[in-house]
């Protein structure tokens, strides 16, 4: 720093700094937080005083609210005028206050945050609680200091006889800091302070006993006692706050949700209307009206339902999407010993009753002081009265009042106090009546000040006197708690019923990828037009409910979950939604494969078989698929697929307690076969790749794996449109990883390739439906078709050169038939 004349250099951090740091300090100290020993910030102190030094008290008539913020802002607090009427309303408004410290003539806001009126309108006193805010003031019990203008004094903190912080709580925020204190009831506190008073190394517990928890002024019911423990231990906590609601039947079946209560601080014109949002919306379903019939009377909310309306599981979807219940937590911080603190149940108690102990040192020196003095003036009157005719002839003689004030101080040693009251003491005093009041006045004084003394002396009887006012305060002012506590949280599960209609619909998934739910009357009005494109074709078509889940598995080893009231819907003769338009990072050529209805996803039972193209194979929990938060954009991994040609050729779901007897079956392209016990697949995780199904030769694939028993059989269609089937025990079972046998017989010209196999029964065979690369389709019936061996072609079932070559198969639909 380079100092030149007047002029400082000074860098720009410094500076900032320096500066911000000033303002931090003066937002801190002077603004945003309470102090911990009356529990005002300094707006609310100035509001009180000035009020109070205008005699604007409980016994008086009501003002101008404007006279008011007029005072303060002129003598005291040299902000705007809106802030401090904001402050002023605040103080009176019995749903934000416990105990109010301001009463108020004309609208000073409501619980729907409406507005105050403006300051001209309204008219503001004191409330009586305020009064002992403020009584003793003139005692010099407390620090005064000079205004902004050094015009007057204020003080920096009220007597404050009742502990406000917490009846009253604080909120405010400031830099670096922020406080969320709570109401509390004032008996409740008060018993506290006694029994800390009585018990200076009191437990937390010991306290909890008689402060249970906060007392929200707009009731409701409190969940976590152990929040409300952590808050006043360290004055950190999270409870939950829930309003107090009713289900009452009315007539016809119907029934009605009640609230008398709602969470401290919620806006209830705002909840009422977020609830009737809800209700057009649709997002719960049997809620037919919601009515705010709130009057002088107490508040009231009333949800009407219908007839059969789930009222238990409505008001749990409410508690849980509006502010019907809210979090609220603590953050206890105050200004302790001029700095901010966060602090706990008993240091705030603590703090409190040092102050009051301040306070009552301080009052009864000054009450002593003035006693004393009394006693002295009276000892003076009693002894002039005694030498009457002297004190009388004295004062004749003299000149004027000095001399004669003089003049008795050397002729009968009386103090010049004492002189000046003997010189201006009225004729009518001077009758014996007076000199027995005056007697009896010196020994009143003289046990005031023997008690004064006593209470200076003995800290007992300090406590004494501060336990007796703190007791009559608690009798003056005391209320019925409000608010109910609950130890525990009660656990909100949202039932589906409530916010999902219970509806049948039929849904469609195509192999193209398109989605859609249809209305039953909607399909059944369409008849056979499903709205797909030529080449395109239905892989699931069924009637499901709007409870239900569907799970939708891809070639490229994706699965995509869709509560099935979640699809979009559609008329059955529209195509549809694709996939691609939710689901983000899907290939070009992925198809669907499969479709999984589930009841639930709670409870996902079973393993998932997948097989890849590329001979890799393994087992998958079903509950590895469970939906996640990012569902309605991302898909779930399946299988991890090590090449970019490679697909999913298998996909069977088991029952994970029932694998004896099943056998992994595998067709390759090249017409090779392999058969091995299911319990050789191990399970691993959804996004890994698996363990080596089969061996392929070079530039051959896995066409189609299956899980089978000995009694099924397998059907397969080779790219020459041949078709045969056979036991599977013409495979002989094996191990995992080897190459298997022929399963058609290798021709030298134009060798047979199979292009799909299927796992089908041996007694009551599936119709099949075989596809070809021109969109053609052909039903077979296995049982029109001899049973064939190993080394067999089968029979020639497809014109390749007029169809095109197969290229899947599946089992046939048949055609959606509702009742």
């Amino acid at each position: 720093m380079v100092e030149v004349g007047n002029i400082q250099e000074l860098s720009l951090e410094a500076v900032m700094g320096d500066r911000f740091g000033r303002y931090s300090k003066y937002i801190i100290q002077e603004r945003a937080l309470p102090d911990i020993r009356d529990g005002l910030k300094p707006v609310q102190r100035r509001i009180l005083y000035a009020m109070n030094k205008d005699g604007n008290t409980y016994d008086k008539q009501f003002r101008k609210s404007a006279k008011s913020v007029g005072n303060v802002m002129g003598n005291f607090h040299p902000h705007g005028d809106s802030s401090i009427y904001e402050a002023l309303v605040r103080m009176s408004q019995d749903w934000k206050l416990r105990a109010p410290l301001i009463e108020m003539h004309g609208n000073n806001g409501s619980i729907d945050n409406d507005p105050p009126a403006a300051m001209r309108y309204t008219e503001a006193r004191l409330s009586k609680l305020a009064g002992e805010m403020l009584r003793d003031l003139e005692k010099d019990t407390v620090e005064m200091v000079l205004n902004f203008d050094d015009t007057e004094y204020e003080p920096t903190v009220l007597p404050a006889h009742f502990p406000n912080l917490l009846v009253n709580g604080a909120t405010g925020i400031s830099a670096g800091y922020a406080t969320d204190i709570p109401p509390h009831n004032l008996g409740e506190v008060i018993d506290a302070l006694v029994y800390l008073l009585a018990h200076p190394k009191a437990s937390l517990d010991d306290l909890m006993q008689f402060v249970v928890g906060p007392d929200f002024p707009t009731g409701g019911i409190i969940q976590g006692a152990d929040g409300i423990r952590s808050a006043y231990e360290n004055g950190r906590g999270r409870i939950i706050v829930r309003s107090k609601t009713e289900i009452k039947p009315l007539k016809g079946g119907k029934s009605q949700i009640e609230i008398s209560e709602i969470p401290y601080e919620v806006n209830k014109a705002a909840l009422v209307k977020k609830i009737d949002e809800i209700r057009l919306n649709k997002d719960v379903a049997g809620i037919t009206e919601v009515r705010d019939e709130s009057d002088r009377e107490g508040l009231s909310i009333a949800i009407e339902l219908n007839k059969d309306a789930n009222a238990e599981g409505i008001l749990a979807y409410l508690f849980k999407k509006t502010d019907l219940q809210v979090t609220y937590n603590f953050n206890m911080v105050a200004i302790h010993n001029k700095r901010p603190e966060r602090v706990g149940l008993k240091t705030a108690l603590e703090a409190f009753l040092e102050h009051q102990v301040e306070i009552i040192t301080k009052r009864t020196q000054f009450d002593l002081k003035k006693a004393q003095d009394r006693q002295h003036i009276v000892t003076g009157l009693i002894k002039a009265l005694s030498i009457l005719d002297e004190v009388i002839a004295t004062i004749r003689g003299s000149k004027d009042r000095k001399d004669a004030k003089q003049n008795l101080i050397d002729s009968y040693d009386f103090t010049e106090p004492q002189a000046e009251a003997i010189v201006m003491l009225q004729l009518y005093r001077l009758t014996n009546t007076d000199v027995t009041q005056l007697q009896a006045e010196f020994e009143d004084l003289a046990n005031k000040i023997a008690n004064y003394n006593e209470i200076l002396s003995d800290p007992k009887a300090l406590r004494k006197v501060l336990k007796a006012e703190l007791q009559a305060i608690k009798k003056e002012y005391n209320t019925p708690r409000r608010t109910s506590i609950e130890a525990e949280v009660q656990e909100l599960k949202i039932d589906q019923t409530v916010t999902v209609a219970d509806e049948d619909v039929v849904m469609l998934v195509s192999r193209a990828g398109y989605v859609k739910r249809a209305s039953v009357r909607s399909y059944t009005a369409s008849g056979d037009e499903n709205g797909l494109r030529d080449d395109d074709e239905p892989v699931f078509v069924e009637k499901v409910n709007t409870l239900q889940h569907a799970f939708i598995f891809t070639n490229k080893g994706n699965v995509i979950y869709r509560p099935v009231h979640e699809l979009p819907e559609f008329k059955w003769k529209d195509a549809g939604e694709h996939l691609s338009q939710t689901i983000t990072g899907l290939a070009n050529d992925e198809v669907v494969i499969d479709v999984r209805i589930m009841s639930s996803v709670d409870n996902m039972a079973g393993e998932w078989v997948v097989a890849t193209s590329d001979g890799l194979i393994k087992r998958t929990p079903f509950a590895d698929l469970a939906p996640r938060s990012t569902y309605k954009k991302k898909a779930t991994m399946l299988i991890k697929l090590k090449s970019d040609d490679a697909t999913v050729v298998g996909l069977e779901l088991i029952d994970d307690k029932k694998l004896v007897g099943k056998s992994v079956v595998l067709a390759s392209e090249n017409a090779m076969g392999l058969r091995y016990s299911l319990d050789e697949v191990p399970t691993t995780g959804n996004r890994t790749a698996g363990v080596k199904a089969m061996n392929l030769e070079a530039g051959d694939r896995v066409v189609k794996m299956a899980v089978a028993t000995d009694k099924q059989a397998i059907a397969v269609v080779s790219n020459r449109g041949a078709f045969k089937w056979m036991p599977v025990t013409e495979i002989s079972a094996t191990s995992r990883g080897r190459k298997g046998v022929a399963i058609m017989r290798e021709l030298k010209k134009d060798p047979h390739r199979i292009a799909a196999m299927m796992v089908v029964d041996v007694h009551e065979p599936t119709p099949l439906t075989v596809m070809t690369d021109r969109d053609k389709q052909f039903d077979i019936s296995p049982k029109d078709h001899p049973m064939g061996q190993r080394y067999s072609n089968g029979s020639f079932i497809i014109d390749v050169e007029a169809a095109g070559t197969p290229v899947r198969m599946h089992a046939y639909v048949q055609p959606l038939v509702l009742n």
